[in-house]
């Protein structure tokens, strides 16, 4: 298979045309990214500004944010592991277990939805109000202590930051909608396009991949694997929106990862608690796999351990539980997706996919610090 034909199918799968809304004329904030990249869709009330990113960047490290001060966004999502953690699933700020693995946030400015399983959750703002206030389950915990919170940015650092950001006159202007949008626009600025699959692909350079990466990124490209109808685009996912998108594409997954009794476990059954539908019962969003060489354990409920084990778990066509209370074979599962049928795989094709995948591993993204702790 030739290199253009790789990277034209990386690009076909998410190229579309939807207008994009006005940034602010007076500063305009600059994107890192690749030239002839189209840009993230902004919402026209929230353009984006280097203020307001900084404003987000220190509120997401800032433990304050929390009701009890035992966390911060950034708890839950660490730069190391492109702003995912390592723990199977997330711990709230009351040491509530959630059910769910943290998603790295990686290029999610150019995601159409948010988090594992929700069709209705499209924009940034809309989704960071769920672990400000949620409740069931509980991550930083504001509801009912809202007063409490928001007095804690009404330092004389803070209130700077905020009237750079949002001109405000008094630090009693400061509102949690404020705190929302900044938040949303440092989250925006989460952009990895550096790889060395980016160098390989979009600035010529012919030795970024080396010969096994190549072998690899042949084979997930190939109708064989059918790994890039999940994992397509530039952002290797279906869940994609920017300003050039065409077609409102909310694509959601069940990869036969359970089969109890013919469902997924009661705990979480994916986009079926949304939507109600029993053809959703256990499909989820396929993450991207930008940098997923650090963002290990993997699924939505982080119970595959490494890289290895997910390739594996596809070769197999789904998993085979032999015992315990999710007993049941996830490759007969009824709602799995046709994409995930399973193949032969040598030990040389599982080395050069593993090459292919670390090629996403984009450092300068890791070790950035502009979206470190101020």
């Amino acid at each position: 298979m030739s290199r253009a034909f790789n990277i034209a199918i990386t690009l076909l799968l998410t190229i579309s045309i939807v207008s994009c809304s006005k940034v602010e004329k007076s500063q305009p904030y600059q994107w890192d990214i690749i030239d002839g990249f189209p840009k993230p869709q902004l919402p026209s009330d929230n353009p984006m500004s280097e203020a307001k990113v900084l404003l987000g960047r220190t509120i997401f490290y800032d433990k304050a944010l929390s009701a009890n001060q035992q966390q911060s966004c950034a708890s839950c999502h660490l730069q190391q592991n492109a702003f995912a953690e390592s723990l199977p699933t997330s711990v709230g700020s009351t040491g509530e277990q959630h059910r769910r693995n943290s998603p790295a946030l990686v290029n999610i400015a150019y995601n159409k939805t948010l988090t594992w399983a929700h069709d209705g959750l499209t924009s940034i703002e809309q989704q960071i109000i769920l672990p400000m206030f949620g409740e069931d389950p509980i991550e930083l915990g504001i509801t009912h202590h809202e007063a409490e919170v928001l007095q804690r940015f009404q330092t004389d650092h803070y209130v700077t930051l905020f009237t750079q950001a949002f001109a405000i006159k008094s630090p009693q202007e400061i509102s949690f909608d404020q705190i929302n949008k900044a938040l949303a626009s440092f989250v925006r600025s989460l952009i990895s396009l550096n790889s060395p699959f980016d160098r390989y692909a979009y600035a010529n350079d012919d030795n970024a991949l080396s010969a096994s990466a190549l072998r690899g990124m042949n084979l997930f490209f190939s109708e064989k694997l059918e790994c890039h109808h999940c994992h397509g685009g530039f952002n290797f996912t279906q869940s994609t929106s920017h300003e050039k998108q065409l077609l409102d594409r909310r694509p959601f997954h069940n990869t036969g990862l359970y089969n109890v009794n013919g469902s997924y476990p009661e705990k979480d059954i994916g986009l079926a608690e949304i939507s109600t539908l029993a053809r959703d019962n256990g499909r989820f969003r396929a993450p991207t796999l930008r940098n997923i060489e650090v963002s290990a354990p993997y699924m939505h409920d982080g119970s595959i351990a490494t890289l290895e084990e997910v390739l594996d778990f596809y070769a197999q066509g789904g998993r085979d539980i032999s015992s315990g209370k999710l007993l049941g074979d996830g490759r007969k599962n009824p709602l799995k997706s046709p994409f995930v049928k399973g193949f032969d795989m040598t030990e040389q094709d599982k080395q050069d996919l593993l090459a292919f995948l670390i090629s996403l591993t984009d450092e300068k993204f890791l070790n950035n610090p502009k979206h470190a702790k101020p």
